[in-house]
């Protein structure tokens, strides 16, 4: 699977290597190209996954986050480790 912001791949993994989170697909930290992330003021914290990071993705305000350190129970609760997971929005396309 890939992000791709048009013709910029943003991150790429196999699919059995993301995790599927409330319709997001979240990317293991290895698999993001960090150059194209800049860390994001934007505050948010989601009730029961935790404070999120949000990233611009090459000048694109707010189109990825990530949960540095979930909640408690989080992790359980979505049956992986998901901290530092990066997942995509608005802009960003991902597919196969």
């Amino acid at each position: 699977m890939q992000a791709r912001l048009g013709d910029t791949i943003i991150a790429d993994a196999d699919e059995s290597d993301l995790i599927r989170i409330e319709g997001n697909w979240y990317f293991p930290p290895a698999s993001v190209n960090w150059d194209l992330l800049t860390p994001s003021d934007t505050p948010y914290t989601c009730a029961w996954k935790g404070e999120c990071q949000y990233y611009d993705v090459d000048g694109h305000a707010d189109n990825a986050f990530a949960y540095p350190d979930p909640k408690p129970g989080s992790i359980e609760r979505v049956g992986r480790d998901f901290s530092g997971y990066v997942a995509f929005w608005q802009d960003v396309q991902v597919g196969a």
